[in-house]
C-alpha cells in the first residue's frame, strides 16, 4: 500500500521538490517537539530550570552547615589543645575544691598551692570531654578567657581577684575572710 504521497505523485497533482520540502518540514516538527519545541517544550525547560534553582539552593544550604560543622570541630580542637598543653597538674591533691557545673556540685582534689591560686584569680577550672568522658582542668586565668572567647561553654569557673572585688563603701572590708575557710 502506497502512501499519500506517493499517490499524489503518481497523479501529478505534487511534484517530487515539494513533496520532500513537506516531508523536511514535518521532520523538523517532530523533532523539535521531541527535543522540548512548543508550549509544552517550554513548559518543560521552566520546570527544569526552576528544580535546577532549587538544587542550587540546597546544595548552598548544605555547604553552610559543613562549613559551620567544621568551624566547629576547629574550635573544640584548638580548645582541647589550648587545656592539654597549658593544664595545671594537680597529681597529689588533698584537699577537696568545690564548684557548681550545670547545677550540680562537683570536686576536685588540689593541693593548698593550688587552692590560694584559684582563690587570687590566677587558675580557672574549665571542663573537658576526652574519650567521651567529661573532665574538669586548672588553667591560667588568660587561657581560659581565649577559651571562652571561642566558646563559653567549656569554662566553668573563673575567679575575679579579690582587689577587684572590695568595693569603697562595703562595710565589712576591715573584717578579713580567713585562707583557711573550707566550704
Amino acid at each position: 500500500m502506497a502512501s499519500l504521497q506517493d499517490q499524489l505523485l503518481k497523479a501529478g497533482l505534487v511534484d517530487k521538490n515539494k513533496a520532500n520540502k513537506v516531508k523536511k518540514e514535518k521532520q523538523k516538527k517532530a523533532n523539535a517537539n521531541r527535543r522540548g519545541g512548543g508550549e509544552a517544550g517550554d513548559q518543560i525547560k521552566q520546570a527544569a530550570q526552576l528544580e535546577q534553582s532549587k538544587k542550587v539552593e540546597r546544595d548552598r544550604e548544605l555547604n553552610k552547615q559543613k562549613q559551620a560543622e567544621a568551624n566547629r570541630k576547629a574550635v573544640q580542637a584548638q580548645i582541647r589543645q589550648l587545656v592539654q598543653i597549658n593544664r595545671i597538674d594537680r597529681e597529689g591533691g588533698e584537699l577537696a575544691y568545690s564548684f557548681v557545673d550545670r547545677g550540680k556540685v562537683k570536686n576536685l582534689y588540689i593541693d593548698e598551692h593550688l587552692q590560694k591560686q584559684l582563690s587570687l584569680g590566677r587558675l580557672a577550672i574549665v571542663s573537658i570531654t576526652t574519650k567521651g568522658k567529661l573532665g574538669y582542668e586548672l588553667v591560667p586565668t588568660g587561657i581560659a578567657e581565649k577559651i571562652a572567647e571561642r566558646d563559653s561553654s567549656y569554662v566553668v569557673q573563673i575567679l575575679k581577684s579579690e582587689e577587684a572585688e572590695t568595693e569603697d563603701d562595703d562595710p565589712y572590708a576591715a573584717y578579713q575572710i580567713p585562707d583557711d575557710l573550707m566550704w
